[in-house]
């Protein structure tokens, strides 16, 4: 038995899982917000009980410090000696990671140069790492990528159309991302394909970011994100895929330099643009039933975006056995998968049970028909615990 920590952290944030392997029991959970601001929050959930605290935390330092001494406090941990490893999430690991792996100089340094890819996610995964390396100096550190399950993807699915020099020079291609969640899912899906030879899933990871990504045998043939989390499906404030001469047109048309377009694509567009009410679903759902016509557009645009993604991969797989719904939107809005299969039925041959459909949300359940051409089924996913078995595998190397 080990204790080993699941760690994600972003620009201004530190979450946190503390598990208990290899049982994957979780001991405690939490998250550190609002990092850099006097008013800052931390949160900690354990043994059934939660506390939560505003207070000064200037710095990534800080939050870890909070962290090992709130354990200690609750008796969750007797010292820091009982945690063997720390798993980080890094959302990009480029052309370079296949799988997950040990922090050490090469691994920093690749992590480190992938930056321009993700920058403001791969700073702040080394911002933790470092955090905790300076308070845990002894224990293993794993770096788990969000792009590693995606490595599978053949040439033909991961260059673009641009002059070849500049895949090779400058590693511009498809990525992908929420890799980690995909394999999970994948994984549990294939308790629902008993006695399937070759088994073809698509899996739907929609929330706030959104991606959707074919699998096939187990392994990553497809994804919608593309360099970076901006392609792909919309999502609550990101466009997805688009013409890219949109760019330079709305450059020219307002004045506005490339990089502020695309902050704007990245940060005020998807939901939040087209509806004008917010990057929530649910807020934009709520304005739908008002009759609010931006709210409408901006909904179906949503749905029709997954809807086609699904049948891009449905033709790339050369058919499907399962379409998984997963991830806070996917998880939680009976109303979205209603729309997104009503898009596809007719082609695609798939039926849902509205009964086990309706009242669904945040738990497992299988909510196609008999009649089903394709299985449907609602998955939560679990990042954390991923990130925690890759980091035991390697302690216990």
């Amino acid at each position: 038995m080990a204790k080993i920590m699941a760690v994600n952290a972003g620009s201004s944030s530190l979450k946190f899982k503390l598990y208990e392997m290899p049982e994957e029991k979780v001991l405690c959970s939490g998250n550190a917000e609002r990092i850099g601001h006097e008013d800052a929050i931390f949160g900690i959930k354990w043994n059934g009980q939660s506390e939560k605290t505003i207070l000064p935390i200037l710095d990534h330092a800080k939050a870890v410090e909070l962290v090992v001494n709130a354990m200690i406090e609750k008796g969750i941990v007797s010292s820091m000696d009982e945690i063997k490893g720390v798993g980080h999430r890094v959302v990009q690991g480029g052309k370079y990671f296949s799988k997950s792996e040990l922090f050490n100089k090469d691994t920093e340094d690749k992590i480190e140069s992938l930056i321009p890819l993700a920058p403001l996610h791969n700073k702040a995964h080394l911002v933790g790492f470092r955090a905790f390396k300076k308070i845990l100096p002894n224990v293993i550190n794993v770096a788990v990528f969000d792009t590693a399950f995606h490595q599978t993807m053949e040439p033909e699915d991961y260059v673009f159309p641009i002059p070849y020099e500049y895949t090779t020079k400058y590693d511009c291609r498809r990525y992908g991302a929420h890799g980690t969640s995909h394999k999970y899912l994948s994984e549990v899906g294939l308790n629902y394909l008993k006695g399937v030879k070759h088994p073809k899933i698509i899996s739907c990871h929609i929330g706030s970011g959104a991606s959707i990504t074919a699998i096939k045998d187990g392994k990553c043939v497809a994804t919608s994100m593309g360099l970076t989390p901006l392609g792909g499906i919309m999502m609550g404030t990101r466009t997805g895929d688009l013409d890219p001469s949109v760019m330079n047109y709305l450059c020219k048309c307002t004045g506005k330099s490339v990089e502020e377009m695309y902050q704007i694509f990245n940060k005020q567009s998807g939901f939040l643009g087209v509806s004008g009410v917010s990057n929530d679903s649910r807020d934009v759902l709520a304005a739908v039933d008002e009759g609010n016509e931006q709210a409408i557009l901006s909904n179906k645009l949503f749905i029709r975006r997954i809807a086609d993604f699904i049948g891009q991969y449905y033709v790339r797989l050369g058919g499907a056995d399962l379409i998984i719904f997963s991830a806070g939107i996917g998880e939680n809005s009976p109303r979205t998968r209603k729309e997104v299969v009503d898009e596809i039925k007719d082609a695609l041959g798939v039926e849902i049970d509205e009964e086990k459909n309706k009242d669904l949300r945040g738990q497992e359940a299988l909510i196609s028909t008999e009649n089903s051409k394709i299985k449907v089924v609602v998955i939560p996913t679990d990042e954390e615990v991923m990130i925690a078995r890759d980091t035991y595998s390697y302690y216990i190397k």
